[in-house]
């Protein structure tokens, strides 16, 4: 089982940055919150503080996690993504490994294509709405 983080990033209007995979990536085309693999010795927060940095040219704070661990499996590649509230601290999101990203409204999630892991995350956002994350 593969370790992964991502990040789960509000701006000041409350919208919700979604990255969607590359084309020729596996999983591409898909929408998918940023992150990546937890690496041997590294906390979940350095990992995902680092992945956002490659994929984003951003520096970020790392909060408290979304919602539980999600376990996945196509049959080939088994993760446990973790997500976690984050704040920009320094740069601003740029699509560097991704096809494209964007800013979008809580309504506006549930109209995009995400990848099978991340859809518990989005569904616990729009559960979440009306609380201090928003």
């Amino acid at each position: 089982m593969i370790e992964v983080v991502c990040g789960v990033i509000i701006d000041g209007e409350g919208r919700v940055l979604a990255c969607r995979r590359g084309l020729c990536r596996h999983l591409g085309g898909l929408w998918e919150f940023p992150g990546g693999k937890v690496d041997t010795g590294e906390t979940h927060e350095d990992a995902l503080k680092r992945e956002l940095s490659e994929e984003l040219g951003i520096v970020v704070s790392v909060g408290g996690k979304i919602c539980a661990a999600v376990e996945w499996t196509d049959g080939d590649v088994s993760i446990r993504l973790t997500a976690f509230h984050c704040g920009i601290i320094e740069g601003q999101a740029e699509a560097m490994e991704h096809e494209e990203i964007r800013w979008c409204a809580l309504v506006e999630l549930e109209g995009l294509d995400w990848a099978e892991a991340d859809v518990p995350i989005v569904e616990e956002l729009i559960a979440l709405s009306g609380s201090r994350l928003f």
